[in-house]
């Protein structure tokens, strides 16, 4: 009835009048469950054709009834033969089971002409460097080793020869809120790397002691969705001795929105910054509870300047603290300037009694840099209210999900590129941006590869901005509850996109075709008219890619000598609604800083208060009887793309999910399903 497969109907009406036929002790009823087994598989070759995973759910379920249906023969029919059809069915199973192994590791292996057809090199990738002094190798986040000492040939006898335990525990009020996501920085013979809760640590990089530990003593009210911290930046002052104290220096912001600088040597708080090695990032900004402000990624540091935003509580209110972005002295801890994109005019503090514009999109993941530019690039995010734009300003609609240039000197704008406009769907711009020498007609140009989350990577002249690589203004879907706000196109890049193709109901999964039928219901009652389908009220729609990408903060990497990026991303759809204000108040939904509210990222469901919609968020839609994801896999993968034409090298699944499985249990199974993943860094291989 609502559009969907004829395939249940008729499989129905079989499994039906079969399961009469065997109540009454009819052989019949086996054979029509074989008859309907046959048709099962002639539907599911021509629905998925060779595809391993979407051929699970139409042959593993099946395949173990028709094995259960067969002991019942002996029992219906004597005889010789009827005693074989046990074993008969085994076989079958036995044999579509060993098929779909077969099946789903082809899937799991390169698909692509391979890296041996890359054309010449674009730049030298010069000696190699033994050290990672930044997030992303260095601020140009290209993420590239040329040490080569691990090869194919070796790296399966790699043996462990340390391991380090941070004791940064979660307490009882912070249990489950711990998400490990450090990048370490390895500058000499030490590493440099933060806990979950800002605990900063210098390890003896040979044999993984520790040297030093400093610990700001960051309370549990300060975690917001999660304890997270991603990394610190390493700062080598030029205009100190280097046998003065802090004359190397790690910077990092906390979750309790402080920025603090330690000696590198010692991990004693530097004297000469802030005061006694801190400076408050809640300075100016005004009306704020703890959780709501917080720094989870490290600085940029160009020309001494320290580059820092931070992540606000998304989802709750929409007049949430500032998005403002700050550069601090990486020495002395002064305030050099901030930019506060409604008032760009106010470099300073704001005036007494004031603050920072409230609400406006904020950068919580990890800039980029150019010291003989002299500017850092900003990965923007969205306004406080990410799936609602009603009550945005013209500056937040022009900044929100845009990479941002700014004078690192001045904080003064040099230039701007907006991949969503009038973005309602938080496809915010979590990755850095990565910066490379591109081939053009004009000659080697200096570059920007701009990773996405809806999936396209745009390639950007980082003096400038201009698109080096076409960029198409599409007609996209309006409609939802801001039909008329919303633009009637948006930027697609002809470069690359990791995006994959729309989805349709053969594309929902589950363990059995039953829960795959939950799937396509779901789906079939969804809005959905592909990627940018607008939020909507009266039911479900279907965002796809979700808003965890695409790329997310994990970034890409780029190989400079061989003209590889290397690019990890997440394959899953959400499944979302818009909630009345008024139904928000009955389900008692709250913003966080409210006693007594519920709601938040982590139950799905955000209030969004200040605007007439909250909003239930279903990042993980799953079939409610196997905790299956409703789409049928991969999830994520890996992917190598040829920097000077934008051509795939490689694709393949990442990740097996071992531990996961039908109800919560795991499989063990070492299939490339394709995990969502984030982070990831490349280093290559040697021949």
């Amino acid at each position: 009835m609502l559009g969907g497969s004829a395939y249940y109907v008729l499989a129905g009406l079989g499994l039906l009048a079969s399961g009469v036929l065997l109540m009454r002790r009819r052989l019949l009823g086996v054979w029509l469950y074989v008859a309907v087994y046959i048709l099962t598989l002639a539907w599911a070759a021509w629905e998925v054709g060779l595809d391993g995973w979407g051929l699970v759910p139409w042959v593993v379920a099946p395949g173990v009834l028709l094995v259960a249906l067969a002991f019942c023969v002996p029992a219906l029919r004597s005889g010789g033969r009827a005693r074989v059809a046990p074993l008969a069915a085994g076989g079958v199973f036995i044999a579509s089971l060993a098929l779909l192994g077969l099946l789903i590791t082809a899937q799991g292996a390169p698909v692509g002409p391979g890296a041996r057809e890359v054309s010449r090199p674009l730049t030298g990738a010069g000696e190699p460097a033994a050290d990672w002094p930044a997030y992303g190798g260095g601020y140009d986040a290209r993420r590239f080793s040329t040490l080569a000492q691990i090869t194919p040939e070796n790296v399966a006898r790699l043996e462990r020869v340390w391991t380090y335990r941070t004791r940064d525990l979660p307490s009882d009020a912070a249990e489950g809120k711990y998400a490990a996501e450090t990048t370490p920085l390895k500058v000499g013979d030490s590493l440099y790397l933060c806990s979950a809760k800002n605990v900063l640590i210098a390890l003896d990089a040979a044999n993984g002691r520790e040297r030093w530990r400093y610990d700001p003593k960051v309370p549990d009210d300060a975690i917001p969705y999660s304890a997270s911290c991603r990394g610190v930046s390493y700062y080598r002052a030029p205009a100190l001795d280097w046998s003065a104290a802090c004359a190397a220096r790690i910077i990092q912001g906390t979750l309790d929105a402080r920025l603090i600088a330690v000696d590198a040597r010692t991990g004693q708080p530097c004297p000469d910054f802030g005061t006694n090695g801190q400076v408050s990032l809640l300075t100016g900004i005004g009306r704020t509870t703890p959780g709501y402000v917080a720094v989870t990624s490290p600085p940029t540091i160009v020309r001494g300047v320290a580059v820092i935003g931070h992540q606000v509580l998304d989802g709750q209110r929409r007049d949430a603290p500032s998005g403002v972005v700050r550069g601090y002295d990486a020495v002395t801890g002064e305030l050099l300037w901030a930019w506060d994109l409604a008032r760009p005019d106010r470099k300073g503090l704001p005036p007494e009694g004031e603050s920072y514009t409230r609400g406006t999109p904020n950068m919580w993941t990890i800039a980029s840099g150019d010291e003989a530019l002299g500017l850092v690039y900003l990965p923007m995010g969205n306004s406080a209210v990410d799936y609602y734009g009603g009550t945005r300003s013209a500056a937040e609609n022009a900044y929100a999900t845009s990479l941002v240039a700014l004078d690192v000197t001045t904080g003064s704008v040099a230039w701007r590129f907006q991949t969503v406009r009038y973005d309602v769907w938080d496809y915010d711009l979590g990755s850095q941006a990565t910066l490379v020498d591109f081939p053009t007609a004009a000659g080697v140009t200096p570059a920007l590869v701009l990773p996405s989350k809806q999936g396209d990577i745009y390639i950007l002249d980082r003096r400038t901005g201009r698109p080096l690589t076409p960029v198409e203004e599409r007609p996209v879907p309006r409609g939802g509850v801001e039909p008329q706000r919303l633009s009637p196109t948006q930027p697609f890049s002809r470069f690359h996109t990791l995006r994959q193709p729309d989805l349709t109901e053969r594309d929902m999964w589950g363990m059995s075709p039953l829960d795959q039928l939950w799937c396509r219901i779901q789906f079939r009652r969804a809005a959905y008219e592909g990627i940018y389908t607008p939020p909507t009220l009266d039911r479900r729609w279907i965002q796809y890619p979700g808003y965890n990408g695409g790329s997310d903060w994990g970034g890409v990497a780029v190989d400079p000598s061989r003209g590889i990026i290397v690019a990890n991303y997440n394959d899953t759809p959400n499944y979302n609604r818009l909630i009345t204000r008024q139904e928000a108040e009955k389900r008692k939904l709250q913003p966080l800083d409210v006693p007594g509210a519920e709601g938040g990222e982590a139950s799905s469901s955000v209030p969004q208060a200040g605007v007439p919609y909250a909003i239930d968020l279903n990042a993980g839609w799953r079939v409610p009887f196997t905790k299956l994801l409703c789409k049928r896999p991969p999830y994520g993968g890996i992917r190598a793309i040829e920097l000077a034409t934008g051509r795939t090298l490689w694709d393949r699944p990442l990740g097996t999910a071992r531990k996961n499985g039908p109800f919560g249990l795991p499989s063990w199974l070492p299939l490339a399903i394709g995990t969502p993943n984030n982070g990831g860094r490349w280093s290559p291989p040697r021949g």
